[in-house]
C-alpha cells in the first residue's frame, strides 16, 4: 500500500512538474507582460535547480530521482526568456547564460563545493520564493503571476514531502518550499481579489 502511494506520488510530481511553468508562460505570453513576475525569484529558482541537478548527476542518483528537473529548468530558462524580452532587457540572456553555464562548470571542481552548494539549495530556493513575495507585496498586484503554477509548486513539493520523509536535509527543503509557495498562491489570490473589488 504504502509502496503504491509512492508510486502515485512519484509519477504524479513527475507529471505536474512536466507542465509546471506552462500556465505561467501562458499567462506571460497572452499578456505580452511580466509584470509581477520576479526575475531575481527565476534566477534564484533556476540557481537551486540547477546546483540540485548538478548534484544528483554528480553522485550518481538513478535518473528517476532527479528527471523533472531538466524539464523544468528548460520551462524556466524560457520564461526568463519571456521576462528579458517583454521588458526590453534581452541583452542580459548572454550574460545569465555565460553564469549558469560557469557556475555548472565550477560547481564539480572540488567535491566540497558541490557539498556545499547543495547545503546552501534550500536556502537559495527559499530566497526566491521570499523575493517573488516581496514582489507582490511592494506593488500589491499579482500582475501576470500564475497562481496555478505556484499550486502546482505546492503540490510537487507535498508529494516529495510525502516520498522523501525519512531524508532530513530533503524533508525540511521541501517543507520550506512547500510552505512558501502556498503563501506565494495566497498573496497572488489576495491581490487578484483586492484588485477586482477596487
Amino acid at each position: 500500500m504504502v509502496a503504491t502511494l509512492l508510486d502515485l506520488a512519484h509519477w504524479s510530481t513527475w507529471a505536474v512538474c512536466a507542465v509546471i511553468k506552462l500556465p505561467q508562460l501562458a499567462t506571460v505570453l497572452a499578456a505580452r507582460s511580466a509584470r509581477g513576475v520576479s526575475v531575481g525569484s527565476v534566477l534564484l529558482e533556476l540557481t537551486g535547480f540547477l546546483v540540485f541537478l548538478r548534484y544528483q548527476i554528480y553522485y550518481g542518483y538513478p535518473l528517476q530521482t532527479y528527471l523533472e528537473y531538466p524539464i523544468i529548468i528548460a520551462q524556466d530558462i524560457i520564461l526568463l526568456l519571456l521576462i528579458l524580452r517583454f521588458s526590453g532587457n534581452m541583452k542580459r540572456a548572454l550574460f545569465y547564460a555565460v553564469i549558469f553555464w560557469g557556475g555548472w562548470y565550477v560547481l564539480t571542481l572540488q567535491k566540497r563545493i558541490i557539498d556545499l552548494a547543495m547545503n546552501l539549495c534550500t536556502f537559495i530556493s527559499a530566497a526566491s520564493k521570499l523575493v517573488q513575495l516581496r514582489c507582490l507585496w511592494q506593488t500589491k498586484d499579482s500582475g501576470q503571476v500564475s497562481a496555478l503554477t505556484w499550486s502546482m509548486s505546492a503540490y510537487t513539493s507535498a508529494s516529495k514531502l510525502w516520498a522523501t520523509w525519512c531524508k532530513a536535509l530533503i524533508l525540511i527543503r521541501f517543507i520550506t518550499m512547500l510552505i512558501l509557495n502556498i503563501w506565494v498562491t495566497a498573496t497572488i489570490l489576495h491581490y487578484r481579489k483586492a484588485k477586482k473589488t477596487d
